[in-house]
This record gives C-alpha cells, sequence and structure tokens, in this order.
C-alpha cells in the first residue's frame, strides 16, 4: 500500500467495509424506532378512548393483517394463500410496470439530453403529456387495453416514467464537457462513450429519478386495482370498503405504508453499493 496516493488512502477504509451502508441504515432505523413505539402507543391509547368505527385501534388492525396475510403456515413463510395471491399481483404489475418505464426513461432521456433538435422537437408533445394526472387516463386506459394486467402496468408504467426520463435527459445534459472530450481524444465511439462515460456520470440524476418513480409506482398499483381486478392489495381496500369491513381496510393501508418504507429501504441500500464508485470519485475529488 505505499505506493497509493494520499487521496486513495481516504477512501479505502470504506472498500474494506462492503456491509457499513447496511448497518448505518439498520441503526437509523434502531434509532428513530422509539418514535413509532411512541406514535402507535398514543394511536392505540386515542382511538379506545374515543371509540370510533372508522378509526380502529392499532392492535385490532395488526389481528386482521395477521388473519389476512401472515397466519400461514410455517412452509410458506407464514403467508396465507391469499397473501400469496395479492403480493404476487400487485408486485408483479408494480416491478413490470416501474421497470419499463425505467428503461423507456432512461433511453428517451439520453436521446433527449444528447440532441438539442429532438429536446426542441419532443419537448412540447412531453411537458403536455407530464402535466396530465395518471389518474384521470385511467378510462383511456381502461377502454384501450381492457380490464386486466396489461392496463394496470401500463397505468403504472405511463404516471412513473416521467421522474426518470427528466432526471436522465438533465443528468446527461450537465456531463462534464472535459470527460467527453477526453473520450474522443481516445477514439471512443459515440455507442461506448454513451456506456462508459454519459450514463455513469448520469447515474445519481437516473437512480434519484427511479427512487422516485417507485414511490409513485406504489401509488399507481393501489389506483389501477381499484377497478375491475380481483386480486391485489388494492382490490382487497376497495372490497372491505364496500364490505364495511374498516379493520381489513386499514390492515390494506398500513401493509402499503409498510412496503413503501421497505422498497425505499432496500433502494437505498441498493443505490449506495451500486454508486460507491461515484462516492470514491468524489471523494478522490475534494
Amino acid at each position: 500500500m505505499s505506493g497509493t496516493t494520499p487521496q486513495a488512502r481516504a477512501i479505502l477504509p470504506a472498500r474494506r467495509r462492503p456491509g457499513t451502508g447496511a448497518l448505518r441504515v439498520t441503526r437509523g432505523f434502531a434509532e428513530r424506532a422509539w418514535l413509532v413505539a411512541i406514535a402507535a402507543v398514543l394511536w392505540e391509547l386515542v382511538t379506545r378512548a374515543v371509540d370510533e368505527t372508522y378509526f380502529p385501534p392499532p392492535t385490532t388492525i395488526a389481528e386482521a393483517l395477521h388473519e389476512l396475510w401472515f397466519s400461514g403456515p410455517a412452509s410458506h413463510l407464514f403467508l396465507t394463500d391469499k397473501a400469496m395471491d395479492d403480493f404476487s399481483t400487485s408486485l408483479t404489475h408494480l416491478f413490470v410496470g416501474w421497470a419499463a418505464a425505467g428503461a423507456a426513461g432512461v433511453a428517451v432521456g439520453a436521446a433527449i439530453g444528447r440532441s438539442r433538435v429532438l429536446n426542441d422537437l419532443l419537448n412540447p408533445v412531453l411537458e403536455f403529456l407530464r402535466a396530465v394526472p395518471p389518474p384521470t387516463l385511467l378510462p383511456f386506459f381502461i377502454m384501450v387495453f381492457q380490464l386486466g394486467a396489461t392496463m394496470q402496468v401500463v397505468t403504472i408504467a405511463f404516471g412513473v416514467v416521467w421522474p426518470v426520463l427528466l432526471n436522465t435527459a438533465d443528468g446527461v445534459r450537465t456531463v462534464d464537457p472535459l470527460q467527453l472530450d477526453t473520450a474522443r481524444v481516445f477514439g471512443v465511439g459515440p455507442a461506448r462513450r454513451l456506456g462508459t462515460v454519459i450514463l455513469p456520470a448520469a447515474a445519481p440524476k437516473i437512480f434519484a429519478g427511479l427512487r422516485v418513480a417507485l414511490s409513485f409506482a406504489l401509488i399507481l398499483m393501489v389506483l389501477s386495482e381499484l377497478f375491475g381486478s380481483t386480486a391485489g392489495i388494492g382490490s382487497e381496500l376497495i372490497g372491505a370498503q364496500r364490505s364495511f369491513e374498516l379493520p381489513r381496510m386499514w390492515a390494506g393501508i398500513v401493509m402499503l405504508g409498510i412496503l413503501g418504507f421497505l422498497f425505499n429501504a432496500v433502494f437505498i441500500l441498493l443505490e449506495r453499493r451500486l454508486l460507491a464508485w461515484h462516492t470514491g470519485a468524489q471523494r478522490l475529488e475534494s
């Protein structure tokens, strides 16, 4: 290690501890868990004191959550048959729509970010489509794609593509010109330059767009399942509301909150792992 520079040695400790990101997130969650516990206790006390039908206490919601989805055999990780149906349906639609939107957003965003002509040509149309609230297009998607998985995936993809597209275009547009000039001097072609210089430099903004899109995808997943779906968390929500089974309805709401929290935590861990080189490069430059 005697041949390494002081700047390189400064980032070596982070490389020796690959699990520090996960450990930091776990420690941060543990430090904030007391606030969640206090909020749950207050919620329990207030709802039992008020005794309002529309606001069941957390213990009642937890019982409904357990009965609905987590009272299965240990061989199935305690998941019930309904959980297998609901989670597999909802999460498949969510991740397929999110992945399709991510791929399309990166491809179109990179093209727009690198071409001023293409940006001027497509920008008015994209700004118009971006301004249309995705829920208002549900009747149109139902008419075109009929009720089913295709309609739900298209609804999710259309609604979440914009953060990825706009962030990618902005990230590609702001790549350091010195990096591009250096690549040209060394004879790197346009396709290879895109994959080895432009997209890696824009990666932090692309990941930021993907993270926002994942949150939107969870919301649109539920909205798309409220219409004509017979499986999924959104279908369970609307079914419980129509039958006036409020603990089941609240169990679905709490389950969505848990899923949103888990998705965000896992994405942050992956982002830190995949962009560790970018953090190291920033330290080296500073």
